[in-house]
């Protein structure tokens, strides 16, 4: 009996550590990324952002399933996720937009700057999460920012204003909205989150040429996820002042 239980154990530390080098495979996503940025090819750039961000979406309800802490308790998960979050959500992203000039040299310079010192402050906060699960002030999620400039292109000013609106929201005490975790609006945040990642397949498939309908069909969508949140909470408070 003592033997099976002991196969058994090796079987889930050899789960456990599989579902961790899921995990870590995003930190060679966030490698080839980072050479498509260097060499310009901005589509490779953004399909490997992509994929880093599917297996980012489905190793943590792998590694809750499997109890991925409780077996290996020396092995954190939850740092090695923000290591390579902050590659693929912060660091790309900002050099991405650095190195397409899209908003000027010396404004892409300072863009920069505020997306990867903005994001670092983010990830040491440890109140960035709320009780119910919405994220407290902007969630660092640059590469859907990027990504849309990049779809949009829109004029120089505009792409800097959100750039350091969405950088100061890292500050505030605003929720952000968590498309799985949090339960409200939950099959309508999923569906929109379906709908933003169809359209930014389109996107890519056609090379960032694409459509009128398509770039506003993404804004749209963008913006859902970036506002909700906050709608929500303005909401309640409103609510708790009616009932004072």
């Amino acid at each position: 009996m003592s033997d099976m239980t002991q196969e058994f154990g090796r079987a889930d530390r050899w789960r456990a550590f599989a579902i961790h080098l899921l995990t870590a495979s995003g930190a060679f996503m966030a490698f080839l990324s980072l050479i498509a940025a260097a060499e310009q090819r901005w589509v490779a750039t953004f399909a490997w952002l992509g994929l880093a961000l599917f297996v980012d979406g489905i190793d943590g309800p792998m590694a809750r399933k499997a109890n991925v802490k409780g077996v290996l308790p020396n092995w954190s998960g939850d740092l090695l996720d923000s290591i390579i979050d902050y590659a693929t959500y912060s660091l790309i992203p900002a050099v991405a937009l650095y190195l397409s000039g899209m908003i000027g040299r010396p404004m892409s310079f300072v863009a920069a700057a505020l997306i990867v010192i903005s994001s670092a402050i983010y990830y040491a906060d440890t109140r960035m999460k709320t009780k119910d699960n919405f994220f407290r002030g902007f969630p660092v999620a640059w590469n859907f920012v990027v990504f849309t400039l990049f779809a949009v292109q829109p004029p120089e000013w505009a792409a800097f204003a959100l750039v350091a609106l969405c950088a100061a929201g890292t500050f505030l005490p605003v929720k952000f909205v968590h498309p799985v975790r949090v339960r409200v609006l939950r099959p309508l945040t999923l569906g929109v989150v379906a709908l933003w990642s169809v359209l930014g397949a389109v996107v890519l498939l056609q090379g960032f040429a694409v459509s009128p309908l398509v770039r506003w069909g993404l804004v749209a969508a963008g913006l859902y996820l970036l506002c909700i949140g906050g709608l929500l909470q303005l909401i309640d408070t409103l609510k708790g002042v009616r009932k004072t």
